[in-house]
Parts: C-alpha cells; structure tokens; sequence
C-alpha cells in the first residue's frame, strides 16, 4: 500500500477489519501503523524518501514512537523502551532483539514473524508512545484524571501537579481539547474564585453544573466553595490504627 506523510489520504483512528488480535494481521505493516495511528496527535512520516521506511511522530514533539520496515522478507518495528523491561522480553521472545540502526539499550526491534504474542507487540508500541509523548499537556490530563470525585481543583493547582505553576492557561487549552472526557473529569477544574466555566464547553447550557452536582458538589450562582469542595493535590491514606495522614499526588 502506498502511504503519504502526514497521515495524507490515510485513514487514522479507524478500527481494523476483522479481528485486531488475530495473529496474521500482525504480521502486516498496515496493522501496527494502524495501531500506531490511533494514539492521539500521531502521524505518519516517511522522512528518508524511502518507501520501504515509515514511521509514526508524536505530533507534539514530532519525535518517532514507532519504526516499520521491512527487512529479510519480514515486517519489523522499532519501539523505545524502559531498558530494565527491554531485556527481559527479549529473553523471553527470540523475534525482539536491540534496535536496528539504534539505541540499543533504549529501542528494540520486533520482528512481526508471527512468534510474538500480539498482546506483547501492542504493549510495546503503547509505551514507547508513553515514552517519546511525555509533554505538558500529557502531565496535565493525568493530574485532572486524579481530582477525587465531589471535588473540585483550580487551573493553578491542576498546573502545579502538571509541574509547573505559571502554566495556568496552559491547563485551559488542553481542557478544551479534551480527547477522552469520560476519564477525563475536566468539568471538575474551576477558576481561582471557583467559578464555572462559559456553558457552552461542556457542550450544552448549565452541563459542568449538571456534571457536578452528580458528583455531590453545591453550585451557587455558578460558583463553587473552594473552602468545602476544594482540592489542592492531597490525598488521604491511613497509616495504621485508624490514623489519616496526608500525602501529596505526584
């Protein structure tokens, strides 16, 4: 298949024919840029004017998460990788090896011969996206993601936890491309007075109220009480004998 970068007339965030876990389909180029394709801001590159060389960027960084090519009559991916991991899956599976052409203490290349479980390729590909795609806006989504529900937290706090402070507006971007609202709880971020964000990002008139009150928090007036519904990152644990003691989330 004739592929263009830039993800020019190339269906991403589509759904494999057939079954995805089937062995076959892993053997295929099309299948794991596929895969590839379907993590958010992703595209794909053929940076050396080489077909036989495609590979899938993160779009925030444009660094390469994933690496295909052929090589002796065998589809294979390039994937970075947490060293420590890297040596044990290559012990146990003979078809992922160091990269080719790589770092080969922080890239493997799996070999898409079929003796690789598929669960395994996949697993690979996701952290090497986790890898290469780490970026504020990443940060961000997982510290909203930990906004305990019936609570609230303020865009300077959500920025703290993300790693920086001063990136307050920051938070209000990202929140607004929401890619995954569901494990996203952006409804419970409000401004530093507690107040509601404009109705129409929620996608409909009063919704972070409505979203909220689910929750059991009180809106007044479009306001929140930080005082009572506020959240600043700590989380209770109990230390022993019915004692609470106070850690803060990372």
């Amino acid at each position: 298949m004739k592929m263009k970068t830039n993800n020019e007339n190339y269906e991403t965030n589509e759904p494999l024919n057939g079954n995805e876990s089937d062995v076959s389909l892993w053997t295929k180029r099309e299948t794991a840029l596929s895969f590839g394709l379907s993590f958010p801001e992703t595209y794909l590159d053929a940076p050396f004017h080489d077909d036989n060389w495609q590979l899938v960027r993160y779009r925030g960084n444009n660094k390469a998460f994933l690496w295909t090519y052929e090589m002796e009559g065998f589809i294979c991916l390039n994937v970075k990788v947490d060293p420590d991991k890297a040596y044990y899956i290559r012990k146990t599976y003979a078809s992922v090896k160091p990269g080719y052409h790589q770092n080969k203490e922080h890239w493997s290349t799996v070999v898409l011969d079929g003796t690789v479980p598929v669960d395994e390729i996949k697993n690979m590909i996701v952290e090497s996206y986790e890898l290469i795609s780490d970026s504020p806006t990443k940060r961000i989504y997982e510290a909203v993601k930990k906004i305990p529900k019936g609570k609230v937290a303020t865009y300077k706090t959500v920025a703290s936890l993300a790693g920086d402070p001063k990136m307050a507006r920051a938070v209000g971007n990202a929140l607004h491309k929401n890619p995954d609202p569901d494990n996203i709880p952006c409804y419970r971020v409000v401004n530093s007075k507690g107040r509601l964000a404009e109705a129409f990002v929620f996608g409909g008139s009063n919704m972070q109220e409505k979203l909220l009150k689910a929750d059991g928090i009180e809106v007044i007036d479009d306001h929140v009480d930080l005082e009572k519904y506020g959240w600043d990152g700590e989380v209770k644990m109990v230390l022993g004998d019915g004692v609470e003691g106070p850690f803060f989330s990372k």
